[in-house]
Parts: structure tokens; C-alpha cells; sequence
């Protein structure tokens, strides 16, 4: 592994382009675009106020950057740097923004989900979409980019609109049976929507293209219900987390339950491997050294290192008991992802806040746990084969593989606290962000 030296960065706000070419990084009210295999600068554009939000176009030649505060986005060339364009939603304010699949439209959320209007780049043409939901996930693209689907609620009652993308007609509207829509995606094939209900009904609903409603699915009642859903990539499988602490997945000619996965306090199962992550003392004792060390190396030979063991069963992970009176209880299953093969389900109880669960897909059992000193803050599969990268918001980045898994010290002068990481599409580098800095983390291809 290699890591490159540390940039700026503020909200987070890296980007890798889709064409794995370039990453766009914003600091403060600039954008800097890198080549990503360098880092050297290739564009710098500055925008009219802070960047909140920053989103490539689906081939890489625009970049959105979004002012919520201001009501303004506004979008970059990267063949033109002349070229710009300022779209202004005035005082009907903007509260999101997003690219359409071709990369030529935008979409704007007004304030109070009033309206999203489409702007065209093309034509400079203007359409509207009323009534939009305001839910965590309202409009959601089939991952061919040929139809998009928006949440709506009118006269009380929630609704589904069905676009078709290349003229923005409506194609199918109908009503959904929630009480309170929270969100919706389409399997990665395009042929199923899945609807759910907001927390307090567990509720999730299949439809199909043409508005026809599959299955309903309810595992119970009168009791918080879904946090987080998951399709896996070939689309036979829905991964749906609840409050619950469980697990349910849903397979796709049925649409009934084929597993539940628990996420118990105890694992006593022998099959299940637990690697816990130790702490260790430096290797290299400073003594032992004869060159005088650059300053980023003696940083890191100073903080301390750790490695992973694995624990004998039963294990008994650190539990956090909710507080019953506080809103956004931190409970239930809070992220959950499919690796690319969907042979593997990675899983995070926010009860548990410090494991990352493993599930075996073919098997449908657990595989492994990693169990981390500090909470785990964000994890992702490598785009090209079953390899889970974690960040737990110190300066360590953990990589998980069926070969077994590996705790890699960031050699970086000053704290640099990973709290979220973005693989680059070919799986050979990922971007490490802090909320003030990132670096670019090179690992050398495995022939899997």
C-alpha cells in the first residue's frame, strides 16, 4: 500500500469521477479537480459561496457544485474551464440537487418540496415536477437511466410518479399503500421499486413498472420498524435492517422471507471467525533507527499500532442500551451493503457500534466478525471483488477479504481522523476523507 500526501478538503466533500480519471475535492467556496493517480491540479474553479454539495455528471465531463444557502448551483466544464453556467432557484429557495442519468439535465429540490425543476443544458429548457415528498429518499434513477421514480404526497395520501428520462413524460402515476412514504429504490435491473413506511409501521411494498404492486411485506407490528434497506447487485436478493436489530432478506420470486439475521451481544457459534483488533507497541523503536526519521514517520511510529486476533467463542461484543426518551434512538441495523459478487452482506448494529457483521450469502449464515476498538464510522465493498474497507475515525484504514484481514497505519504527520473512504471504480486505490484533509490510499492488485 501506498498512501499519498494530505489535501485540504472541508464537508467532506471528495469526489472520484465515474471514468476513475479525476477527483474533485471543495474547500471552502473553491473546487479542485486532480488527476487522481497524481494528484497534480488540473482545474480550479471558485464558486459564489461555500460548497455544500458537489455530484459528477455520469461521464465525467460537468461538475454540480450546490449552495444550499444561497438557492445556487452551478456546474463546470472540465473540457471548457471557460465555459459555467449559475442556475438561481431565487426565493424559492434549494434544499437538494442532482444530475439526471444523462448527465445533461439537473434536478433542483426547492425549499418546502414545494416543486423539483429540471434544467436542461442542452436546450436551457425548464420542466416542473409538483407535489415532491419530503423524505430521506424521493427520487430514485433505474441504474440504466432510462426512468426515474418520485415520491409525491397530495391531499394527504402518498403517490409514485413514473418518468421516462430522455423527455421527462410521465409514464405511470398511482397511489402507494403507506401511511407516512420514507423512501424508495429500484432493484439494479429496473424491474422492481421497492416503497417503505416511515419508522414508526413496518411496511415495505414491491411494485413493478407498469404500477402493479407485487408483494407487501411486514415482519411486525406496533414497534419501529425499518432503517435500512439494501438490494444486492444481481437484484435476487432485498436486505431490509430493522429497530429490531435484525436482519430479513426477501428473495425475488416470492418475495418472502428466506433469512433473518440476528446481531446478538454473544456469538457462540465456532463456525463464526471474530477478529478482534489489539492494540500493539511500535515495532521500530526510535533508538534502533540510524537516519534521523522525516517528521511524518516518527508520527507514526509514535501512535500506536494495532493488529487483529482472533477470539476464541463465545465472544461478547460491548452492547449500548438506547435512551428510551431521546429522538433518533441509536439502535437497529444502521448500514448494510452487498459485496459486487453478492456473495457476501456487511452489516452495522448500531446497538454494537464498534462490529462490522460478515454474512455468508450462499450459505445465509454469519462468516465473520470484526470487531473494532473504536466505533465503526463507515464501510465499503471494493467496486471489483469481495474486499470490505472500514474506518473507525482514527488514523487506521482496516481491509477485510476471505483471506483474512489487515489493520494499515496511515503514515500522517498531525491526527488525521478517517471518518469516511470512497473506493475509485478499478478497486486499485480508494480516497481516505477527515473532515479537513484526505489522502489517496494505492494498493497493489491481487489477482483474485
Amino acid at each position: 500500500m501506498n498512501f499519498s500526501e494530505p489535501c485540504r478538503l472541508s464537508g467532506l466533500l471528495g469526489r472520484i469521477s465515474p471514468d476513475g480519471r479525476c477527483l474533485a475535492s471543495c474547500v471552502q467556496y473553491r473546487l479542485i479537480v486532480r488527476d487522481v493517480s497524481t494528484l497534480q491540479i488540473l482545474q480550479l474553479y471558485t464558486c459564489l459561496d461555500q460548497i455544500q454539495y458537489v455530484e459528477w455528471s455520469s461521464d465525467s465531463l460537468f461538475i454540480l457544485c450546490a449552495m444550499y444557502k444561497r438557492g445556487i448551483v452551478q456546474v463546470w466544464s472540465l473540457e471548457q474551464p471557460d465555459w459555467h453556467c449559475k442556475i438561481d432557484e431565487g426565493s424559492a429557495g434549494l434544499v437538494a440537487s442532482c444530475w439526471s442519468p444523462d448527465g445533461r439535465h439537473i434536478l433542483n429540490t426547492t425549499e418546502f418540496h414545494l416543486r423539483i425543476t429540471v434544467w436542461s443544458l442542452c436546450t436551457k429548457s425548464v420542466s416542473y415536477i409538483k407535489y415532491p415528498k419530503a423524505c430521506q429518499q424521493g427520487i430514485a434513477f433505474t441504474k440504466d437511466g432510462r426512468y426515474m421514480a418520485v415520491a409525491e404526497r397530495r391531499d394527504c395520501k402518498d403517490f409514485v410518479s413514473l418518468f421516462v428520462c430522455s423527455d421527462w413524460q410521465l409514464l405511470r402515476h398511482f397511489d402507494t399503500e403507506t401511511q407516512d412514504l420514507f423512501g424508495i429504490e429500484w432493484a439494479p435491473n429496473g424491474c422492481v421499486l421497492a416503497v417503505w413506511d416511515t419508522c414508526l409501521e413496518y411496511k415495505i411494498l414491491l411494485y413493478s413498472l407498469d404500477g402493479r404492486l407485487l408483494s407487501t411485506y411486514r415482519a411486525y407490528e406496533w414497534s419501529l420498524g425499518i432503517k435500512s434497506i439494501a438490494w444486492s447487485p444481481s437484484s435476487q436478493f432485498l436486505a431490509i435492517g430493522s429497530y429490531d436489530e435484525k436482519v430479513r432478506i426477501l428473495n425475488h420470486v416470492t418475495w418472502k422471507k428466506i433469512a433473518e439475521f440476528e446481531h446478538p451481544a454473544t456469538v457462540a457459534n465456532t463456525k463464526t471467525v471474530v477478529y478482534k483488533e489489539v492494540e500493539k507497541p511500535s515495532a521500530v523503536e526510535m533508538e534502533r533507527l540510524s537516519f534521523p526519521p522525516t517528521r511524518a514517520l516518527s508520527s507514526s511510529l509514535f501512535s500506536t499500532q494495532s493488529k487483529y486476533d482472533i477470539s476464541q467463542v463465545p465472544v461478547s461484543f460491548q452492547y449500548i442500551k438506547p435512551v428510551a426518551d431521546r429522538a433518533n434512538p441509536k439502535m437497529g441495523i444502521g448500514m448494510l451493503a452487498f459485496s459486487p459478487d453478492n456473495c457476501f452482506l456487511a452489516t452495522k448494529n448500531d446497538n454494537i457500534p464498534n462490529a462490522v457483521w460478515i454474512w455468508d450469502i450462499q450459505k445465509l449464515k454469519l462468516s465473520v466478525v470484526l470487531e473494532q476498538l473504536c466505533a465503526i464510522q463507515s464501510f465499503q465493498w471494493d467496486p471489483r471483488q469481495p474486499r470490505l474497507a472500514v474506518c473507525t475515525g482514527n488514523s487506521k484504514v482496516y481491509l477485510w477479504s476471505p483471506a483474512g484481514c489487515v489493520s494499515v497505519q496511515v503514515p500522517m504527520e498531525g491526527d488525521f481522523q478517517i471518518v469516511s473512504l470512497c473506493w475509485h471504480p478499478s478497486g486499485d486505490s480508494m480516497a481516505l476523507l477527515s473532515k479537513e484533509n484526505f489522502c489517496m490510499c494505492y494498493l497493489e492488485r491481487e489477482e483474485v
